[in-house]
């Protein structure tokens, strides 16, 4: 075939694409007309998350030579047009706009909802809580610098739940509009400056390191400040115009921030899950072992444990705990309930399907 032959097979299938996607979106929204007479929620992670599994698989069948990240990208922006047929959704995170929560919340939404920038953590938590927000996005964690405890701390007085979890991989680059050698400061979020402490050592001595509330602020302050640069995504370097210098210099090359999308229910099973508790042992000797040792005879995995002070009583700690398996499963439930004959305090914040890394 020649190019015009194949530029005319191609059109033909656009022309059959763009027929099966109204069909669906036709579809999509005899859904939403279903879930708001039920009252049920528009988001469904469970469903979104089987969604993209079974069009993973049906590629991988085919031997498709589009790779399992780009199928799901494809499908991210048509269930986000789908979202947005559903419900006018408004997800709040944790701003300002070109930040790695703004681009976190974007790979898991899409383009086609609204998004609203708030200025720390409790007030994305806030937003939803009001219900002006449907959705907010917070982080939880870095793979180099450890728990968000701003986060943590909300979650002490929030009844909120975690509905899902976002896994992003993080590409820290430094830009400016001058050479890296003209560099006199770098801008950057104190948890930057840490995944790359390393490349900082060796190749920008003699500057000055300026720690700032965002990413976005740091690309803000390089585009007007000469002589300066900042250590930031991808996103903010094209929305400030600055040229990028070197790219992905973390330490780390598996460098990867976890965020959770907080709502108003939980997800239902989807056979691949996780559940976040909290809770407060009581003080006594051999408290925390008791608390946890039903996790381990009954064989269920923990991925992760952190404590924070309570602030209600000296030398009280909450802990957060992240395990396998959703609250419903009765080999969970029994964890559960032998935790609570230890604890003083035990609350679900949450359960989601695991998802892998975008």
């Amino acid at each position: 075939m020649n190019l015009s032959e194949i530029r005319v097979k191609i059109d033909a299938l656009d022309d059959q694409l763009v027929h099966l996607l109204n069909q669906r979106a036709d579809l999509v929204h005899e859904v939403g007309v279903i879930k708001k007479a039920d009252g049920t929620s528009i988001y469904a992670p469970e469903r979104e998350e089987q969604v993209f599994r079974t069009v993973a698989e049906k590629n991988r069948a085919l031997s498709g030579r589009l790779p399992e990240t780009a199928i799901r990208a494809i499908y991210r922006e048509i269930m986000s047009a789908s979202l947005a047929l559903e419900k006018d959704l408004t997800i709040a995170f944790l701003g300002p706009e070109a930040t790695y929560t703004h681009q976190a919340a974007r790979s898991k939404f899409g383009a086609s909802v609204r998004y609203a920038p708030q200025v720390n953590i409790a007030d994305v938590f806030d937003r939803v809580a009001r219900g002006q927000a449907d959705y907010g996005v917070v982080p939880i964690e870095n793979s180099t610098e450890g728990a968000v405890n701003h986060t943590l701390d909300v979650f002490m007085e929030s009844d909120l739940r975690i509905c899902a979890q976002i896994l992003l991989k993080i590409e820290n680059n430094l830009m400016a509009r001058c050479k890296r050698e003209e560099l006199r400061k770098v801008y950057s979020h104190p948890q930057v400056f840490g995944q790359c402490r390393n490349w900082l050592r060796i190749n920008l001595k003699g500057v000055d390191f300026v720690e700032v509330s965002s990413t976005t602020r740091a690309a803000e302050l390089a585009a007007a400040e000469p002589y300066s640069g900042a250590l930031a995504g991808r996103m903010a370097s094209e929305v400030y115009q600055l040229d990028i210098l070197d790219s992905a210099i973390q330490d780390s090359p598996n460098n990867t921030t976890r965020f959770l999308v907080i709502g108003h229910s939980a997800s239902p099973p989807t056979g691949q899950d996780r559940t976040s508790l909290m809770f407060c042992v009581q003080d006594k000797p051999g408290a925390l072992f008791s608390a946890l040792e039903p996790f381990n005879r009954l064989k269920i995995s923990m991925s992760k444990i952190e404590s924070r002070p309570s602030k209600r009583k000296a030398w009280e700690y909450f802990f957060f705990v992240d395990v396998d398996g959703h609250s419903t499963e009765p080999k969970l439930q029994e964890a559960i309930a032998d935790l609570e004959k230890h604890c003083s305090f035990v609350k679900i914040l949450g359960t989601y399907p695991r998802t892998p890394a975008s």
